[in-house]
């Protein structure tokens, strides 16, 4: 053991450059690797991380307009660690562009609080008036609206809404900005809204109905419930009018993780696979580059096994350190990288599961890696003691006939060698090429993922979201069905209006519900996006989603039977759609069909089809302005909005997985120099000159990442879409959904790969073009 620990000291002073380059390398793609675990919670939490960042509270009781709440006896509650508030609150009606939604209003001092801080998004927090300001028109005051509520009013910083208070009194109110919060969402005929006004304010708007909320964060979570009924025992339960805790605020942003959580762990266990492989390539390339060493130590005794044990000692002891590198630099600089990136890093290490991704990460990959280093190291031990026995082998395969007419017609030399080198034989072709190709195939997955996300945006109606407004009456006396529709179809950029209704169906054996919807009319079906099967077109047919089939064990052409309101309805199953509402469970006929059964049922709502490139909160705006305020207009919801935050971490993953990428592409190029160090001075001493030479090296490390580019982004748009579509599918969304990249991104994909391996190849190949003409015992082992 003393003569082995000695000869891998020997060896790392001889070799400190190689050494030096494991190191780096096992570094480089730890700190890549944690980088992404960064970013997949990052994304993958939304909701616990603007939880931690705005240090949220646990627990938010509201009480009953004219109740107070006891601060410090809340605060003197065993557990509580901190209050926010309370604060004075009041049920509101907000309007814009024709939307409206309930928002209830809290009075907000100038600096948001410490615990239950609001983390403004857009825009910028509450400010005291400035009595010579008149840029805010004829608002009174400003709002900061909570994110998922300004959507829904299509409100942005600076514009004006239109807010209605318990006496019936209408305010105008200017925007100052938008801001996310640990609560809650707003949910259109569910909960309300939040907004943040200056106490001023919410004294001109409702100044004696006004009732009290109050946050409170504790010490330890588990004891939310009992925590919940101490307060509300303190208060006294005939002043609580509701209690919110923070399981609830989580499950309901859960649902949006789902694809997320999905994709981003696939990414993590293939960026796992590629920078291991990254990591251990370097490894068997520093072991292939000393065979002369192993065959001298074979010839003075050394046996196979301690020449294995050394190898394994002496890389695993690089792996360790390199490990430790990565690690703790991402710990200590990861969140000052610059961007998206260093966001993500800083927020990780207050993420549940940080700890546990911060040892399981560098420790998975150090296993993996001493596993292919210990494959490395066995191989090493089996190296003949006898050196011309490796000078006496090709090292490559014969020109081919197609490669000696190549060079009679005068193509190049430095191609036809480049050729030749790239693929000198089949095995040695495809283990590069599939390394090199599965960052590519993720990289690939991931563009694969974004162009599905712009497909929600660019093109609706091929996900189910062919209407882009929904129009409900809300005055009983106001127009007729005939007289609304014609209102609407005048509007201009309106398309086409489709009358609907919603209504829960029990599914047979009324063991759960579903939702049965009739849209459009048998002259004028609703475009649904179908997937399988067809549209409607007759009487009892009907489409539905995936959730609704796999709940009812059913598939397209089945007849399916549900009870309305005591009543049988039986329609026929002729095609499957994508339906991103409801988790799927959602069937669609016309309104004719629903009318079949109940004669005297009336539209709920209109679809609103736009035309192509009509803004939606322009025709909202309009319509408001035709029909007055007998309207409720709200925009459909699409899921993109709720993935919003994806994009960023996405960019981000392929910036960690190109690293990855350059890492596995500079090990190739070094291994295949060094491989092919006797056949370079060869082709030197038959005439060869230093440019042809190293125009060979970059055209073989350019045709090697072209073949492993096309090989990873045909893979990365298979899986891709399998991937994408198979989620969809669990969710209830339904297959269908997934967009491959345009053929402009997968071409930028392809050409970058080559260009990178092209200019990682010249350095190599200006230095191994300058070598000296000579044959020595180094390039013959």
């Amino acid at each position: 053991m003393r003569a082995t620990l000695r000869w891998a000291q020997a060896d790392f002073r001889a070799h400190r450059g190689e050494a030096l380059f494991v190191v780096l390398a096992s570094a480089g793609v730890i700190a890549s690797l944690l980088l992404a675990g960064a970013l997949f919670g990052y994304a993958a939490n939304p909701w616990q991380r603007v939880f931690n960042q705005s240090q949220g509270a646990h627990i938010w009781l509201h009480t009953r307009a004219g109740a107070d709440t006891d601060a410090k006896a809340l605060a003197a509650v065993d557990g509580v660690a901190a209050l926010s508030g309370p604060y004075r609150t009041a049920a509101t009606t907000v309007e814009s562009r024709g939307a409206r939604a309930g928002v209830t209003l809290r009075a907000a001092d100038v600096e948001p609080p410490q615990t239950g801080r609001p983390l403004v998004a857009a825009g910028s927090w509450l400010a005291r008036p400035d009595p010579g300001d008149t840029s805010a028109g004829p608002a009174t005051g400003s709002v900061v609206l909570e994110t998922s509520v300004a959507r829904a009013l299509w409100a942005e910083p600076g514009d004006t809404v239109r807010v209605t208070g318990p006496d019936g009194a209408p305010h105008l109110l200017r925007v100052s900005g938008t801001a996310d919060a640990a609560e809650p969402r707003y949910q259109p005929g569910g909960a309300a809204g939040i907004g943040w006004v200056l106490p001023a304010t919410l004294d001109e708007i409702a100044r004696a109905d006004t009732g009290q909320s109050v946050g409170l964060r504790l010490e330890d979570p588990d004891d939310t419930d009992f925590i919940v009924q101490r307060a509300v025992t303190v208060l006294g339960a005939d002043r609580v009018a509701e209690v919110t805790k923070w399981q609830q605020a989580r499950a309901e942003a859960g649902g949006d993780d789902r694809l997320l959580g999905t994709v981003f762990a696939v990414f993590g266990v293939g960026a796992l696979l590629a920078a291991a492989l990254a990591a251990s390539g370097a490894v068997g390339a520093r072991v292939r580059g000393q065979l002369r060493d192993i065959a001298v130590l074979k010839a003075i005794g050394f046996t196979p096994g301690q020449v294995t044990r050394g190898f394994l000692v002496q890389h695993l002891a690089f792996a360790l350190l390199g490990v430790a590198l990565g690690t703790t630099a991402i710990a200590l600089l990861g969140a000052r990288i610059p961007g998206r990136i260093g966001e993500a890093a800083a927020v990780w290490q207050d993420l549940p599961g940080h700890t546990a991704l911060m040892i399981g990460i560098p420790g998975g990959a150090v296993l993996l890696i001493a596993a292919s280093t210990g494959l490395s190291a066995w191989r090493a031990g089996r190296v003949p003691p006898v050196p011309v026995a490796r000078a006496a082998l090709p090292s490559a395969a014969p020109m081919t006939a197609l490669g000696k007419r190549a060079l009679g017609m005068r193509v190049p030399p430095a191609l036809v060698l480049g050729w030749r080198a790239a693929f000198p034989r089949r095995g040695r072709t495809l283990v590069p090429v599939a390394r090199l190709a599965l960052p590519l195939v993720l990289i690939t997955v991931a563009l694969v993922a974004w162009s599905t996300l712009d497909q929600f945006r660019s093109s609706p109606a091929q996900v189910g979201l062919a209407a882009a407004l929904t129009v409900r009456s809300e005055q009983p006396a106001g127009p007729s069905d005939a007289e609304l529709e014609e209102t609407l179809a005048t509007v201009p950029d309106v398309a086409a209006v489709h009358p609907g209704a919603e209504m829960a169906a029990l599914v047979p054996g009324q063991t759960g519900t579903i939702t049965l919807r009739g849209l459009g009319t048998a002259r004028q079906p609703y475009p649904s996006a179908v997937v399988e099967g067809r549209a409607v077109a007759g009487p009892d047919e009907a489409v539905a989603g995936q959730g609704l089939l796999d709940l009812l064990g059913v598939r397209v052409g089945d007849w399916v039977r549900m009870t309305v309101g005591g009543r049988p309805q039986i329609l026929h199953l002729v095609g499957r759609t994508i339906e991103p509402e409801s988790g799927g469970r959602v069937i669609t006929t016309t309104l004719d069909a629903l009318r079949e059964r109940d004669p005297r049922l009336r539209p709920a709502f209109h679809a609103l089809e736009l035309r192509k490139g009509a803004d939606p909160r322009a025709v909202s705006g309009a319509l408001a302005t035709a029909a007055g305020a007998t309207l409720e207009i709200r925009e459909t919801p699409n899921p993109a909005d709720r993935l919003e935050p994806a994009r960023g971490v996405i960019g981000a993953l392929i910036a960690v997985l190109a690293l990855i990428g350059l890492i596995e592409l500079l090990t190739l190029i070094g291994t295949g120099v060094r491989d092919r160090g006797r056949d370079l001075l060869a082709l030197k001493a038959i005439g060869l000159t230093p440019r042809q030479i190293g125009a060979m090296i970059v055209t073989a490390a350019g045709l090697t990442a072209l073949v492993s580019a096309l090989v990873g982004t045909t893979v990365g748009v298979l899986s891709g879409s399998w991937l994408v579509d198979t989620q969809g599918a669990s969710s209830g969304i339904g297959a269908g959904i997934a967009q491959p990249p345009p053929l402009p991104v997968l071409l930028t994909v392809i050409v970058g790969a080559v260009l990178g391996a092209v200019a990682a190849a010249a350095l190599p190949a200006t230095r191994t073009a300058r070598r000296r003409l000579a044959d020595s015992l180094s390039e013959t082992l």
